[in-house]
């Protein structure tokens, strides 16, 4: 039920805060932003249509995008999500409402993890866990940085899950399921995984560092662990070393057992990780590859946040896109800053839990640390992509403070007050914050200090109440009473649960609601029920209100797309129309909806936005006028009938209609094999195009004036404005290198002699900038290729296969970009000027071409390796019968397991 509970808290929140913001689903504002509109939607989509046989090809190539790139490292970055099949359900013009379904979703299965690890960490009360993994859920990172980037998300639920594993790997079980869990988290996201694990180590330090210490302690000092949901009966009958069901024993031979126990443990954690790792292995070494065959994009050094700033992000509704967005609901904040003041809580413990996350602040604002976390690279956006790590050690050392010592009393409520207010006055410096967030924080900040004095007031008259009972009943009846109120009743701890909140002095607003509520047999429910409410009320609200906040900025801060509506349907329609594949490519055009249309509305064409863009396609297509956004990562489809007769476009979008052409060319095209140097292209993109062509088209005039009946064609790259052709109408060029490169526009047909391009805005305009178009040479040169070009071309999936004419010789040429895992006729493919080429043995009268994504066989390799390790752990691990006790050893003794190979494991 916990689980449950937090994952309807955490998935009310979000929707709670979307349709107050008028967000898409729940109103018109869109909420297709930067990343989400132009990846996550079309990646999906296209997901949607392998799903159901509609992609055109399969898993390892992408005919769609950028004329033909690597599929695999785009669906283990994008699509390999447990939760992106869901998409398959709703109709594909609903794509939008589907991606929003699997973004809301993962929000609750991150919370319901959460709960699940802080219960089994140690028992207590299941409302207050599962608050904090609602506020888990609803962290500022989640809400605002994440929820446009929905593969982030993996990573927020990958985080509890690998803490799940840490207690498995702690008592030595679950040696097959934790290496698989391990796997699952960074096959959907490595990158977030990748962070998750880093804290996952860190919190098993911590946990081992704890156990460590209570086991030098000796009998004295033990801390006990009882099974999740079982109540106490798990619990040790003599002193002893937490949950290992050995005895205590105090000096050098305790501390020497205690450090032998946590070299095991983090043996055992190791190998885990390693097995995980390379069962994902067949995903990860694809993306890997992929990343490496990149264009490179924007690198950029990192730059600490002002300290101002980051207090500011501790608050809720703020934004910044260069800060870490650290909010957090009160109530888990409040808890967590209550700790270091919690004495009822072991000294060392509290120590630890707030040396960590102070430790995690402190990382994300030095270099070497921030690097380590990023995995060894600044990322090209925000720089803080850790902070749902940090969010789920606050989290952990509030649950340490309940769990472990009850509901804190007033006095630590009044310490962690004075942090959090603190945090709230180190903010008062930064730009990001407003009254509307101190208020919030303020308001949320006092619901939970309520709250959890009711809590505590609830327990102890829970606690109480158990006792009577037993007064009447027996002994043992009292204690099984005080035994439910207590565990159940909110973490109260023996006499202390009696005594009030600060260790024997009564307080006087609890004790006299006590004594109020004492007489009516509900008055400790009652009082549980309250605060209960209130501190869920003080993560939700705040939550869902950084939420819509966070949904009204990001359109105005950032680039957005519509959702799927009229345009969609209609472009979509028309290119499934006149889809001739492979026969010639159907190009979704200009102007583009997404910065993947291909995917999004279907066709073949240039555009592709991906982090694994091949530098070579990019490179390729901007030596021949292409455009692209995002430093160089999102290319623009090229409207030019130079190219599309290069790379077999017969239909293309043009402003609101579809434009047919019968001046193509084949897939594959045959070219004389020429001098033994490769051609190069050169600085003019209309030169270029020509030295692709094999034949002159194009006239570069002086003056800039094209002769009569040619089209007149401009090319700026880092121009930004409009140009125009006479009295015609202004065609827009959106420059600006590195981070825009304006790709080559038609102005149309020069009919007035004389007429001029006229450029306004800023920004080079090169010399050759105008090229004049002759359609008649273009006809003549298509016609000569096509009489030497392959007769019949037939695509299977990643398989290429071209019958060739009679006599064809010389090198040829697929109109794909020459990624790497092209290969023709049993070898690495060639390359012609960018494109996959392969030369023709004589007499040959077929041609056939293969792609093979790189790494695919290291990965499944490695993917084996694993699943060996897997087996040898299985069969070397096996139950071990019941021993029928649940005394010493608490959970081993109800379900002990025995190992034969693996010193440690228990099963």
């Amino acid at each position: 039920m916990a689980a449950l509970s937090a994952a309807l808290l955490a998935v009310a929140a979000v929707c709670a805060g979307d349709a107050a913001a008028r967000t898409f689903p729940f109103g018109a504002r869109t909420r297709a932003v930067n990343d989400l509109g132009n990846q996550f939607v079309p990646f999906h989509a296209h997901l949607w249509d392998l799903l159901h046989g509609r992609a055109g090809g399969g898993v390892l190539l992408n005919w769609r995008s950028g004329y033909g790139t690597s599929l695999l490292p785009d669906l283990g970055t994008y699509l390999t999500s447990p939760f992106a099949v869901l998409v398959a359900v709703f109709p594909r013009e609903r794509i939008d409402l589907a991606v929003y379904v699997v973004t809301a979703l993962k929000p609750g299965a991150a919370a319901a993890a959460m709960a699940v690890v802080l219960l089994r960490q140690r028992p207590g009360p299941r409302w207050g866990a599962a608050v904090l993994g609602a506020a888990y859920a609803l962290c500022g990172w989640a809400v605002v940085e994440a929820a446009y980037n929905p593969m982030w998300l993996d990573g927020l639920i990958a985080f509890p899950l690998l803490c799940l594993v840490v207690e498995w790997v702690r008592e030595g079980r679950r040696p097959v399921l934790g290496p698989v869990v391990v796997a699952l988290c960074w096959a959907a996201n490595f990158y977030t995984a990748y962070m998750a694990t880093l804290g996952a180590g860190l919190v098993l330090l911590v946990r081992v560092a704890v156990e460590a210490g209570a086991g030098r302690a000796g009998p004295g000092a033990v801390a006990w662990r009882v099974a999740p949901g079982r109540g106490p009966s798990g619990r040790a009958a003599g002193g002893g070393t937490p949950g290992t069901g050995r005895a205590g024993c105090g000096g050098r031979g305790a501390g020497g057992a205690a450090g032998r126990r946590a070299g095991a443990v983090l043996g055992r954690a190791v190998l885990t990780v390693l097995l995980g790792v390379g069962l994902a292995a067949p995903v990860l070494v694809p993306v890997f590859l992929g990343s490496r065959h990149a264009y490179p994009g924007w690198t950029r050094r990192f730059e600490a946040a002002e300290w101002a700033d980051v207090a500011a992000r501790v608050l809720p509704v703020t934004y910044s896109f260069f800060t870490p967005a650290l909010f957090l609901g009160a109530g888990a904040l409040l808890l967590a800053a209550a700790l270091p003041f919690h004495r009822a809580v072991a000294g060392r413990e509290r120590g630890v839990w707030c040396a960590l996350a102070a430790g995690v602040v402190l990382s994300a604002q030095w270099e070497p640390t921030h690097l380590v976390w990023h995995v060894f690279a600044t990322p090209n956006g925000s720089p803080y992509r850790q902070t749902f790590v940090l969010a789920g050690v606050v989290v952990m050392a509030a649950w340490t403070g309940v769990a472990a010592g009850g509901w804190p009393g007033l006095r630590p409520l009044l310490g962690g007050a004075a942090v959090l207010g603190a945090v709230a006055a180190g903010a008062a410096g930064s730009a990001l914050v407003s009254g509307a967030a101190y208020g919030l924080f303020g308001g949320a900040a006092l619901v939970a200090v309520a709250a959890v004095l009711l809590l505590r007031a609830g327990a102890g008259l829970g606690a109480g109440a158990g006792l009577g009972v037993g007064a009447l009943r027996g002994t043992d009846g009292g204690r099984e009473a005080s035994r439910e109120a207590g565990l159940r009743g909110d973490g109260l701890r023996g006499a202390g649960a009696l005594r009030g909140a600060d260790g024997g002095r009564r307080v006087p607003l609890v004790s006299g609601l006590r004594g109020v509520l004492r007489g009516a047999g509900l008055g400790w429910r009652v009082l549980r029920g309250a605060g209960g409410l209130l501190l869920a009320g003080s993560v939700v609200v705040p939550g869902a209100a950084t939420t819509a906040y966070a949904d009204r900025e990001r359109p105005a801060r950032l680039d957005h797309y519509p959702s799927w509506g009229a345009a969609h349907d209609v472009r979509a329609a028309a290119v499934r129309g006149a889809d001739g594949w492979p026969g010639h490519r159907t190009e979704p055009g200009r102007p583009q909806l997404t910065g993947n249309d291909p995917l999004l509305v279907g066709g073949q064409g240039a555009a592709y936005y991906s982090s694994h863009t091949p530098e070579v396609w990019t490179r390729t297509l901007a030596a021949l006028g292409g455009g692209w956004t995002s430093h160089g990562r999102s290319l623009q489809s090229l409207d030019n009938p130079v190219t599309d007769a290069l790379f077999a476009v017969g239909a293309r979008w043009r402003d609101g209609r579809l434009v047919r052409s019968a001046q193509r060319l084949p897939l594959v095209t045959v070219r004389p094999s020429g001098p033994p140097r490769e051609p190069r292209y050169g600085a003019s993109a209309f030169r270029n195009q020509e030295l692709l062509l094999g034949a002159r088209v194009y006239g570069l005039p002086s003056d800039g004036v094209c002769p009569v009946g040619h089209e007149v064609f401009a090319w700026a790259p880092d121009f930004t404005g409009t140009a125009r052709l006479g009295g015609g109408r202004p065609v827009e060029l959106r420059g600006g290198l590195p981070k825009r490169r304006a790709a080559m526009v038609p102005l149309g047909i020069q009919r007035v002699a004389g007429a001029r391009v006229e450029w306004r805005g800023r920004g080079a305009v090169p010399r050759g900038s105008v090229g004049c178009l002759d359609h008649a040479l273009l006809g003549e040169a298509v016609a000569r290729l096509r009489a030497g070009a392959a007769v019949d071309v037939r695509v299977d999936g990643d398989r290429v296969e071209a019958r060739l004419a009679p006599g064809a010789r010389g090198v040829a040429v697929l109109a794909a970009p020459r990624i790497a895992g092209w290969r023709c006729e049993g070898r690495p493919a060639g390359e012609y000027l960018g494109l996959v080429a392969v030369r023709v043995p004589p007499g040959a009268r077929s041609v056939s071409c293969a792609f093979r994504t790189p790494g695919l066989r290291a990965g499944a390799a490695a993917g084996a390796l694993a699943v060996a390790g897997l087996v040898v752990a299985g069969v070397a691990v096996r139950p071990a019968a019941p021993t029928g006790t649940a005394g010493a050893g608490g959970r081993q003794g109800r379900r002990g397991v025995r190992a034969r190979r693996l010193p440690g494991w228990r099963g």
